[in-house]
């Protein structure tokens, strides 16, 4: 069975975590190629700016502010978007909080907001934008994992273990989704350079610039491939040294982070 993939007459894209990062370029490549873009995060003023950025491309950005977190309201969200544009033909679940987090103060409020953001708030949009899909009879969606998932990395104990299971449910869904013609896709990054990773107190091999990014990101949602991810030559990297055995993985991870210095 051929995959299906959205296009800008099938009805509006929904991107989360769009007032900065990978998911505001994400949102301009998108509306520079016809889209209606519904763009959420907390602040309005962030996604009005996107919108009023954007008004010179072929589409258009629809700001819809709202905490991913906020269930009701990313309910309220996709059934607006349906009633409005005749249904979310692509689905981007970009939002995400990276807390690093040190063995030795570690703290239960840090793991809450991360798995409330990264996991919470993927189902709370997934969930009612699906059963729209399954209506609808197609639909694409696009879930933001990262390499952090692939394994332990320092500083990731919260934030590695939510894109872990991102993946896995991505890969779960996938053996249904494949039969109502939903086409679901997961996205592995590298390292991106955003607010997010300045802090990162290791080395970031191939980091990319957030528009490279962007571009790669929206290249890949035209392929009919499971997985989305970039740069390869680190990404692909990263899961061979997965596959090796504990002992030779945590001595190749402390000396590319410079972890066994500390």
């Amino acid at each position: 069975m051929s995959q299906y993939r959205a296009k800008p007459s099938d009805g509006v894209a929904w991107i989360t975590g769009a007032s900065s990062g990978l998911g505001y370029h994400v949102a301009k490549n998108l509306a520079a190629s016809g889209w209606t873009v519904a763009v959420t995060a907390r602040s309005e003023d962030d996604l009005q700016a996107l919108a009023d950025e954007c008004k010179s491309l072929s589409g258009q950005v629809i700001p819809t502010p709202g905490d991913v977190t906020d269930q009701a309201r990313m309910s309220d969200i996709a059934e607006n978007l349906v009633s409005s544009h005749g249904g979310i033909a692509l689905l981007i679940l970009n939002a995400g909080v990276y807390l690093p987090l040190r063995a030795s103060e570690l703290k239960l409020a840090d793991f809450d907001k991360t798995f409330a953001v990264n996991l919470n708030g993927v189902t709370n949009c997934l969930v009612p934008c699906l059963n729209h899909m399954r209506d609808a009879g197609r639909g694409q969606i696009a879930i933001v994992s990262s390499v952090a998932g692939f394994g332990g990395l320092p500083t990731s104990a919260a934030y590695g273990a939510t894109k872990a299971g991102l993946t896995n449910m991505a890969e779960s869904l996938k053996f249904d989704l494949d039969l109502i013609n939903i086409h679901i896709q997961v996205v592995h990054p590298g390292f991106i350079d955003t607010p997010a990773t300045q802090s990162n107190p290791f080395p970031m091999p191939f980091l990319m610039q957030v528009e490279d990014a962007a571009s790669r990101l929206v290249d890949g949602l035209s392929s009919s491939g499971f997985e989305i991810t970039f740069p390869k030559r680190f990404t692909w990297g990263l899961k061979l040294l997965n596959l090796l055995p504990y002992p030779v993985y945590f001595w190749i991870t402390k000396r590319a982070t410079g972890w066994g210095k500390k």
